[in-house]
Formats: C-alpha cells, sequence, structure tokens
C-alpha cells in the first residue's frame, strides 16, 4: 500500500508451467496474500491461467516490452526502428478502441503487410494487452513492462556467476537471499506519483483496498 517494490519469495524448479506457478500462488495465498489486482508476466507458460485459478480477480497484463521485443524478432534489422515506432501507436494509445484502430492501421500498413505474423500475434493475446489502458499514466508506467524483475535477476544471475558452481539448490538459494536482502535496501521510495496511481486503483477496483 506503500507503493514500495517487495520481493515475496524465491522459489527453485527445474521447470516452468501451470503447475509450478500454481504451488507458487497457492503459497502466497496461505501466507497471508488475500488480493492481487494486477498481474503483470512476460508470457511465462501457465501463468495466466494460475492466476486465474488462484486469483480469479486479478487482471493479468502482458509486458508491453516483451511483446514489442517478440515482434521484432520477425523483423529484418534495418527495419526494427520502423516497424517499433509503429507499434508505439498501438500501446500508447488513449483507449482500447483507439489501440485496436492503430493495430488495424498497422496491419493494413506497409509493414503489417510485410510481417503480418506480427499482427497475428497481438491479436491472439489482445485481452492481455490492452486491460493497463484502462489507467492513467502513472500506473500505465508501473504495469506496461516487467522490467524491474528482469533489473533484479539481472543482479542475482552476476551473483551466481561469480561464484561458479553450487554443491546443492540450498547453497545457491542462500546467496541469492543475501543478494535479495542487499537489493532491497535501496528500495526506500514508493514509485512516481504513487498518490495518484493509488487513488485510481481505488476507483477501479472498488472496494478492494484496505483506504
Amino acid at each position: 500500500m506503500e507503493g514500495k517494490k517487495e520481493v515475496l519469495g524465491l522459489w527453485v524448479a527445474g521447470s516452468e508451467g501451470a503447475k509450478f506457478w500454481m504451488h507458487v500462488l497457492t503459497e502466497l495465498k496461505q501466507r497471508g496474500v488475500q488480493d492481487v489486482l494486477i498481474a503483470v508476466c512476460d508470457g511465462l507458460t501457465g501463468f495466466p491461467r494460475a492466476i486465474e485459478a488462484v486469483f480469479p480477480r486479478t487482471t493479468v497484463q502482458t509486458c508491453i516490452v516483451h511483446m514489442v521485443r517478440n515482434s521484432l524478432r520477425f523483423v529484418s534489422w534495418k527495419n526494427r526502428k520502423p516497424v517499433a515506432r509503429e507499434l508505439r501507436t498501438v500501446y500508447t494509445a488513449t483507449s482500447e478502441d483507439q489501440a485496436r484502430a492503430a493495430l488495424t492501421r498497422f496491419e493494413e500498413g506497409e509493414w503489417g503487410q510485410k510481417y503480418p505474423t506480427i499482427g497475428a500475434s497481438w491479436r491472439a493475446r489482445w485481452d492481455q494487452v490492452v486491460p493497463f489502458l484502462a489507467f492513467g499514466p502513472d500506473i500505465r508506467r508501473a504495469v506496461y513492462t516487467t522490467n524491474a524483475i528482469e533489473s533484479l535477476n539481472r543482479q542475482l544471475r552476476k551473483t551466481l556467476k561469480t561464484r561458479g558452481h553450487f554443491p546443492t539448490d540450498q547453497s545457491a538459494v542462500k546467496l541469492l537471499w543475501l543478494a535479495l536482502e542487499r537489493a532491497s535496501r535501496k528500495w526506500t521510495y514508493p514509485i512516481k506519483e504513487w498518490d495518484m496511481a493509488l487513488q485510481q486503483l481505488a476507483i477501479h477496483f472498488p472496494g478492494r483496498l484496505p483506504l
């Protein structure tokens, strides 16, 4: 409620999937997480399904940065900047209707005709692309990307890389826990314009915030 970042847990598994994420979310619920307003994910297999099963009222938002990045995989290097510029008109639209119209223009334009898989991929995940468009810029900045998590993951990978091999998973987890503790000491301030964002969340999710 203070708008500060917090790591809720650290899990080790051989692979990701709906069963793994169901375990994670069920554990969080048992530990006291009563509600999740918005869950931002980057295409992790099974994660949206698990969220809907454990926290059915949660709005699932896909990471827009990952959507753009995945779209550009289909594009030759010299065309990536203009394609990314055209896609920007979709996710910076002021409403879902305007975003849908921008995607249609992209599909009908030069780049959409040359790379039809891009438009198809956005339409296939449309329900998870557009939820953040219902909010103002204060919340959009917070939920359109998982970059904050990726930044933390990079720190954790660097911690493991410098130590080489570990005899057990538990020994690696202990080191990662220390790295998380060190990183979290810097999270002393809320996200930008948190007061305004909190007001918008309270209006959009009535009765779900302990204000």
